[in-house]
């Protein structure tokens, strides 16, 4: 497999959620790949805990992207702002969401609320 690199840029440059995309394919694939049973077995109950069950699915993506920005993982608000955006969420509801995040997360989380707001106006760019 060809030298991957991780995409370093911050939320709105140009070409970072291709980027973003692009490297968590392949290293998923790299990853998975190695057969670990532990390892795949967490990634399979990771995306089975998004499915659709007593909660949707785009709710599932809010509480998941509230968890992110209060634990302060920036590569997780990214794949939620992408999930929740494709899931249907407005931009009143992506707004009420920060508001959550902010109240759980105290002060320390507005970077990463900075962000998530940069990389959702990217995701609101790039829709067709």
């Amino acid at each position: 497999m060809g030298l991957v690199t991780a995409p370093h840029d911050h939320a709105g440059e140009s070409g970072s959620l291709k980027a973003f995309r692009e490297f968590r394919e392949q290293m998923n694939a790299e990853i998975l790949g190695e057969n670990n049973l532990v390892v795949n077995r967490f990634f399979a109950l990771d995306g089975r805990a998004y499915e659709a069950g007593a909660l949707d699915v785009k709710t599932k993506e809010l509480l998941g992207l509230v968890a992110s920005l209060v634990l302060r993982c920036d590569d997780c608000i990214t794949y939620h702002v992408i999930r929740s955006r494709e899931e249907g969420v407005t931009r009143p509801e992506f707004f009420e969401v920060l508001s959550i995040a902010l109240v759980v997360g105290g002060s320390i989380t507005i970077p990463h609320v900075r962000r998530a707001v940069a990389r959702w106006d990217e995701v609101e760019r790039a829709a067709p």
